[in-house]
């Protein structure tokens, strides 16, 4: 699925169209699997250990004879999609513009192991409340891209691709959509980029929405002080994250190349490697299909494999520093002023607390505890992602075609 790199600035439509030969050595691999050994005292659904070899060949099974990847690649198919070129490197992005004439313009930005996948439930509601039994005033135009490195956006070629500067080409490609104001919106890794596009692009970014937004102490024992019982159980777990559950962020942000030798040879490695993290991170019992689509999960797969992205998307992680023991976020979390909303699900990686959130986001207009739902909302629990999404953005519309483009092609306010 690679292509070669254009040079221009140019926005290319694009659609997927995988070679069947990528998909008949996929089910030649899965067939080959060599199985590692699991010791007998665990059961199929102890998890203990990481994935359960059980269920593990299971779901490879199913993928391999009964999964139809053309057509999910289809129904990806029918929503516009387009490539450029930013920065030096491919950005693929969905781009679903409302028939509605006043929505809002909207980048959405997942994080990992996401994709694009991840919004297939919501662009229909978002785009067309209308047909979708909602109020035609919530409409929004949605720019969803793969991140740099990730999926249908190709492998990066340099490295540096932190938050800062994805965010720097996502205010970019706004730019060459055409839009004066827009909103932001972000999950997990996506709340660090969303943050950055509203300090990258201030004047045109009315308002930020997050879900899996991270916020850690300071340092300084006073912030400590008069924490409610719940608090102090999201600091707990928080600290139970680092120690048990932060095994793939150390690495992914030390070692990727050596981990990416595995995942790009082996569909049954990046299988786990996805659907390990994906236990964890969501509102999940036994396994992650009790919150997530047995066929979303694959088609989410499916991306990563198809294009190669393992290790290009493990890198990432080596450009973000995102916790106090690898940079002073004092330092290097520069405060946001913009308007900010805040869903929290109770399965988010680590859930935030508000006078942490609101030492990095002085503008903190909304904040939403729902009670089921983890770090893939728009997955898992599609109806709460968008009816916070809509609430939030109400009070902002109205503000998106304020600013006019001069002659040199920069916007400024209307005489």
């Amino acid at each position: 699925m690679s292509l070669p790199l254009p040079v221009d600035s140019d926005i290319r439509p694009f659609r997927i169209d995988t070679p069947q030969a990528a998909l008949d050595d996929l089910r030649d691999r899965l067939a080959r699997a060599r199985w590692p050994d699991e010791l007998p005292s665990l059961s199929s659904r102890d998890w203990s250990y990481g994935v359960p070899l059980g269920y593990l060949q299971e779901l490879a099974a199913y993928w391999r004879t009964a999964y139809d990847w053309r057509r999910h690649e289809a129904r990806l198919n029918e929503h516009p999609q387009f490539t450029t070129t930013i920065d030096g490197e491919r950005i693929h992005f969905l781009h679903v513009r409302s028939r509605e004439p006043g929505a809002l313009p909207l980048i959405v930005t997942h994080g990992w192991p996401s994709s694009v996948v991840e919004y297939l439930d919501v662009i229909g509601p978002l785009t067309d409340p209308r047909a979708h039994g909602g109020d035609p005033e919530d409409a929004f135009h949605l720019v969803i891209p793969s991140l740099p490195g990730y999926g249908l956006s190709g492998p990066t070629r340099e490295a540096g691709w932190g938050a800062r500067r994805i965010a720097s080409a996502w205010a970019e490609l706004m730019r060459r959509l055409d839009y004066p104001r827009y909103g932001a919106q972000g999950g997990d890794w996506g709340t660090w980029i969303s943050r950055e596009v509203g300090l990258v692009d201030p004047e045109r970014v009315i308002g930020v929405h997050t879900n899996g937004l991270v916020s850690w102490p300071s340092g300084d024992p006073e912030e400590l002080v008069g924490l409610t019982d719940a608090e102090q159980a999201r600091l707990g777990a928080a600290d139970y994250y680092m120690r048990e559950l932060y095994g793939y962020k150390k690495i992914q942000s030390t070692r990727p190349q050596t981990l990416a030798y595995a995942l790009a040879d082996s569909p049954v490695g990046q299988l786990a490697w996805i659907v390990g993290v994906l236990k964890e991170w969501t509102d999940c019992k036994d396994t992650p299909e009790d919150a997530i689509d047995r066929d979303r999960i694959l088609t989410n797969v499916m991306l990563y494999w198809l294009t190669n992205t393992a290790g290009s998307s493990a890198r990432s992680f080596v450009e973000t520093p995102d916790t106090p023991d690898e940079a002073d976020l004092a330092a290097d979390v520069k405060p946001s002023t913009l308007p900010t909303g805040v869903a929290v699900f109770p399965r988010d990686i680590i859930a935030p607390v508000r006078r942490f959130a609101a030492r990095d986001n002085t503008n903190i207009v909304h904040w939403s505890e729902f009670d089921r739902g983890g770090t893939f909302a728009a997955m898992e629990e599609p109806d709460l992602f968008i009816g916070d999404v809509r609430a939030f953005f109400r009070r902002f519309r109205g503000q998106a075609t304020t600013l006019e483009r001069g002659p040199g092609g920069a916007w400024h306010a209307p005489d």
